[in-house]
């Protein structure tokens, strides 16, 4: 299936409820179960990788299986991982699509075997499927090597406050990527009274109980998703006129991807807190050229490129080493489909690349393949506002975080149309 995508005025007009984060929401499941006390989760986010990892948690209360499909859902693999190896006597195998066996998970099973977890895989060394076999664990100290993925990291702490002896993860491999999505993890503990102490090198969680009594709360109520609002930034950067309101967000965010408001500042995009959410404007493009380090947010590089692609802004975007290990090799399939807009991308290191566009203003000249990847048709898709179609290959890939794009879309003035 493909979809073309226009809209007949070049100008962003209206309001949205945005899509809730499935970072925070897939974080909130994890301590859900775990959690003694009940309590109800708001506005969960209704992204394929959410809705794989609810399903499995509550089948797991009502018919425990001995194997669990995630699909393509890395965050739900990663956290199920550490989660199963801590339940004493749960025997399981987590599976996954052929592109998810090839995903790395080696570092997550090595940490988890220092503390005595017994995880075998059942394929290829270091890649899914694994065959979990679950233990009170014995040690209480691991070490972890996070610049590959933050989510190890994030699957280690999320059990640590349940373990006899609490939990130290030494990082051993230099700074952890993605590292705002730690601090997020840290802070959505201390709202259910679980406190870390993080070093330069290490954090630390003593052993102590999930709960939201002394809040007096009943209930967790999940943001909306700033990765998501990046798409909206860069339409809005896009557009001749914006008049924009955003629902859902905070202005004191958990999300990294919230650096969204300041990176878009230099495309002319203004950010305006209200009550509720955001409103957007837009002012004067201030960059001539562009360079950045998105090692603490590479779920918004796509979206980045594909603007000053559009804006003919030579750019240098560096901190993208886990993009290569994506849902696709992120950084070939921007570097494939920018092709089509004449603008050229060099890769360096898997970890850099170089965005030299030929011509302002230009759209694909031929339709956009999403590689099985969601933020790719997605990044692709706001050039519509530059006032020609632009045509998406399998535009079903949103569901895996953004399930309404589209019809949000279409509320806002979008054609979205289905053609052969």
């Amino acid at each position: 299936m493909r979809y073309k995508i226009s809209h007949p005025s070049k100008e962003l007009k209206g309001t949205i409820k945005l899509t809730a984060s499935k970072s925070e929401s897939n974080r909130a499941l994890i301590i859900q179960a775990i959690c003694e006390e009940d309590f109800s989760i708001s506005n969960l986010a209704e992204a394929e990788d959410t809705l794989i990892l609810q399903k499995i948690l509550e089948t797991e209360i009502v018919n425990p299986q001995e194997m669990y499909d995630v699909g393509s859902a890395g965050t739900t693999i990663r956290f199920l991982t550490a989660y199963f190896a801590s339940l004493p006597g749960k025997q399981v195998t987590l599976t996954g699509t052929e592109r998810m066996k090839k995903r790395p998970i080696g570092p997550l099973v090595e940490a988890l075997r220092q503390l005595g977890a017994k995880i075998e895989y059942g394929g290829e060394e270091g890649f899914p499927p694994l065959r979990i076999q679950g233990v009170s664990f014995k040690g209480n100290e691991t070490s972890l090597d996070p610049t590959i993925s933050s989510q190890f990291a994030t699957s280690l702490l999320l059990i640590a406050p349940k373990q006899p002896h609490g939990l130290t993860i030494r990082f051993n491999g230099g700074k952890p990527v993605s590292h705002p999505y730690i601090n997020m993890t840290l802070k959505m503990m201390e709202h259910f009274g679980v406190y870390g102490q993080y070093h330069d090198d290490c954090i630390s969680v003593s052993p102590q109980t999930y709960s939201l009594k002394e809040s007096g709360q009943t209930e967790y109520t999940i943001e909306g998703d700033w990765s998501a609002a990046s798409y909206w930034y860069a339409i809005a950067a896009l557009s001749k006129e914006v008049d924009f309101t955003i629902m859902g967000l905070n202005e004191h965010s958990l999300q990294g991807d919230a650096v969204v408001t300041q990176l878009f500042e230099f495309f002319g995009v203004h950010t305006e807190f209200i009550e509720g959410g955001i409103k957007l404007r837009k002012e004067k493009v201030n960059a001539e050229n562009f360079a950045y380090n998105f090692s603490d947010c590479p779920d918004i590089a796509q979206t980045l490129a594909v603007v000053v692609a559009a804006l003919g802004i030579p750019s240098l975007f560096n901190g993208l080493e886990t993009l290569t290990i994506k849902e696709t090799n992120r950084l070939l399939a921007l570097k494939n489909e920018l092709a089509k807009m004449n603008t050229e991308v060099k890769i360096a290191k898997d970890s850099i690349i170089e965005i030299t566009p030929a011509v302002q203003g230009l759209v694909p000249s031929a339709p956009i393949q999403t590689y099985e990847d969601h933020r790719m048709a997605m990044s692709f898709a706001v050039l519509a506002i530059l006032g020609k179609a632009v045509e998406i290959e399998d535009p079903g890939v949103v569901k895996k975080s953004y399930p309404n794009f589209w019809k949000d879309l279409k509320s806002v003035g979008f054609v979205v149309e289905e053609c052969a």
